[in-house]
């Protein structure tokens, strides 16, 4: 008996595995990304390694701690749907009080950071962050309105001001700017997946716009969103933020972007929303890079 018990009982790596899972490495990885082109964006020169570091790090931590607990509570709307029922926290592999725990140890390291090593208000805006994601947006928003990835979205838009608090201590216009870009860039990135993905949210009961609207009219919201998107990434040449390197760049990815977006509206197919999904990772990605490289070109050479 005892020798059937230990094999049963999974290894500290396998553990270890299953916990690094939960907090969804590549959505993570997208917003610190996000959140380290806001601190770089937020000095003309290279700003101080510390609060870059750090602001990483604790960022980090704290959005790790989001998606664990998005998991927990999830986990039963989760375990219905064939992409995310592979998850420990759905599949029942992880227990709810080794989640909590986790996602607590996660934020609490992740606001201690922040808080001694960056500054107060960069903790107090993560935190937020986290209460509205974890909280707000996964608990009450989610399940009770297919504008919950709209007016959530404002949860995921928050990095790079966070970054931007990191290193200057304050939040400006050009970082609330950020702010707008991915908040606009939300919907028509989840909804393309919601559109290949309808049938799992409708065994899952959860309101997505599909779901309550029905595809064509989720894909006419997509076009509006990508052609009201295009027009805001302009407003950083227009407003001085960034130069003409940045200006093409956005010019490009928009147009790439308009394109999967009206075709998607002409004519349907899971291959294509699953394409325009995948795009738009990429599209914030080298919109974001390009504001970087511009930043530094033109202090260096305007």
């Amino acid at each position: 008996m005892n020798h059937q018990v230990l094999n049963n009982t999974p290894s500290p790596l396998r553990v270890a595995s299953q916990l690094y899972a939960l907090t969804k490495p590549r959505v993570v990885q997208l917003i610190v990304f996000c959140a380290v082109i806001g601190m770089f964006l937020a000095e003309p020169t290279l700003p101080a390694w510390q609060p870059v570091l750090f602001g990483t790090l604790g960022i980090w931590l704290v959005a790790s701690a989001a998606a664990a607990f998005n998991c927990l509570v999830e986990q039963k709307i989760d375990a219905v749907m064939r992409r995310t029922a592979w998850r420990p926290s759905a599949n029942g592999e992880l227990s709810a009080p080794v989640i909590i725990t986790f996602s607590g140890v996660l934020c609490a390291a992740g606001m201690w950071l922040l808080y001694t090593q960056v500054n107060p208000l960069t903790m107090w805006l993560t935190f937020g962050t986290f209460v509205g994601y974890a909280v707000v947006y996964t608990i009450f928003l989610k399940p009770a309105t297919p504008q919950n990835i709209v007016i959530g979205g404002a949860s995921g838009a928050m990095p790079p001001v966070l970054g931007w608090a990191a290193v200057s201590g304050n939040v400006s216009v050009d970082a609330m700017l950020l702010f707008l870009i991915i908040f606009l860039w939300t919907p028509p990135h989840f909804w393309a997946l919601a559109l290949y993905r309808v049938e799992d949210y409708k065994k899952s009961g959860l309101p997505m716009l599909p779901v309550t609207h029905g595809s064509e009219f989720t894909r006419t919201q997509i076009l509006l969103y990508t052609l009201l998107l295009s027009a805001v990434t302009l407003l950083p040449y227009v407003l001085g933020m960034s130069g003409l390197i940045y200006l093409a760049s956005a010019v490009v990815l928009d147009g790439i972007f308009i394109a999967y977006a009206w075709a998607l509206k002409r004519e349907y197919s899971d291959l294509l929303s699953r394409k325009t999904f995948r795009y738009s990772i990429l599209y914030l990605s080298l919109l974001f890079a390009a504001l970087l490289v511009d930043h530094y070109l033109h202090f260096h050479f305007v």
